[in-house]
């Protein structure tokens, strides 16, 4: 009995400190079709497996926060169904889209969140809990915006998780709105988010400082220059984007993902925006051993998932590491006025078509 208390002690401190060091390098952004329609996706990126579900809310469902102390806190009832996905066997939604086609979606934010302290005479929400209540209560960003204050995160520990995760948010509308929420010195601080594009750490107004040291930066290569009479012509595409960072920290990310957002060729609609929008999150994948905390074999970032969320049809899309089949989630084959939360478990493994036989 003792040898198994000390194993569980021991496994609970490894993923404990893996979540505290790990990079956990997440990116976010927003592509516009030529029909006015809007997709936006992102890549999840973990140390360690997250146990990821899909999840439908219905409306008109009874839900309650927890407090830091793990009693039940805010009360309410979901005003517009959502689909997404949970993490750890939680059934918050922390990254999903409503009924409405607003998206909502939470980013570690390791050593800049910071939380309220408990407060009787606020609705308090856990990291996890936050994104869900958004979902579940607001058709837009603006009436997000205007109620934001209402509510305050407070560090409670989620269901599953190990440790409280240090948490911003991203939030879209089917119009194409955008804002970056961050719990900074104990209160909710919005910006507005015109590039629709996040990573993690630091806040998101350095972020966009610190893309201003690449406004040199362009997609058309530079064919040839003159060095004191000595004609240099180029020795490859693609050198008008020389110097653009290409490591996996979250400013590099941050300035990779405007780029590639700002340079995309419009989709014509929105399902064709949606495997544009794959492709460029491809480049975000992170190779099985590239990122890691130490020599320990257990502490290797990868992508577990990339998401592609269709605000016009609503639709939720995703792989995972191990499928890298694309699967969808369709929120309107769902009965909005249910009375029941479903979930499943997200996994699955590649499925390899052989078409030898297909040879002429």
């Amino acid at each position: 009995m003792k040898d198994n208390l000390k194993t569980l002690v021991l496994i609970t401190l490894t993923i404990f400190f893996t979540l505290e060091k790990t990079a956990l390098t997440c990116t976010g952004m927003q592509l516009k079709a030529k029909d006015g329609s809007v997709v936006n996706g992102r890549t999840d990126e973990f140390g360690i497996k997250m146990g990821l579900s899909g999840i439908f809310i219905p409306r008109n469902f009874a839900l309650s926060s927890t407090k830091p102390d793990g009693t039940a806190g805010y009360s309410y009832k979901t005003k517009y169904a959502a689909i997404g996905a949970g993490t750890f066997g939680d059934t918050n939604i922390v990254d999903g889209i409503n009924e409405k086609g607003l998206v909502v979606a939470a980013f570690y934010f390791p050593g800049f969140a910071s939380y309220a302290k408990s407060d009787s005479n606020k609705n308090q929400l856990s990291p996890t809990e936050f994104a869900t209540w958004a979902l579940t209560q607001f058709a837009n960003i603006d009436e997000l915006k205007k109620n934001i204050n209402s509510v305050v995160i407070v560090g409670s520990k989620p269901k599953g998780w190990p440790v409280i995760p240090p948490f911003h948010y991203v939030a879209y509308d089917k119009q194409g709105n955008s804002i970056t929420i961050e719990p900074i010195d104990e209160k909710i601080k919005v910006f507005d988010n015109q590039l629709g594009v996040i990573t993690n750490s630091p806040t998101f107004d350095w972020h966009l400082t610190n893309l201003r040291n690449y406004i040199s930066l362009s997609p058309i290569n530079i064919d040839s220059v003159k060095l004191l009479g000595l004609e240099l012509n180029q020795i490859g595409q693609g050198n008008g984007l020389h110097g653009l960072p290409g490591d996996f920290t979250p400013p590099s990310r941050f300035i990779r993902a405007s780029i590639f957002e700002a340079t995309a060729l419009p989709s014509d609609n929105a399902e064709q925006a949606v495997m544009q929008l794959f492709h460029i999150l491809n480049q975000f994948d992170i190779p099985l051993g590239s990122v890691r905390n130490s020599t320990d074999k257990n502490s290797y970032e990868q992508t577990l998932a990339t998401v592609v969320r269709d605000a016009q049809n609503l639709k939720y899309y995703y792989k995972t590491y191990d499928d890298q089949n694309i699967k969808v989630i369709d929120l309107k084959k769902f009965d909005f006025n249910s009375k029941k939360m479903l979930t499943m478990p997200i996994k699955g493994q590649t499925a390899v078509e052989d078409v030898s036989e297909k040879l002429k």
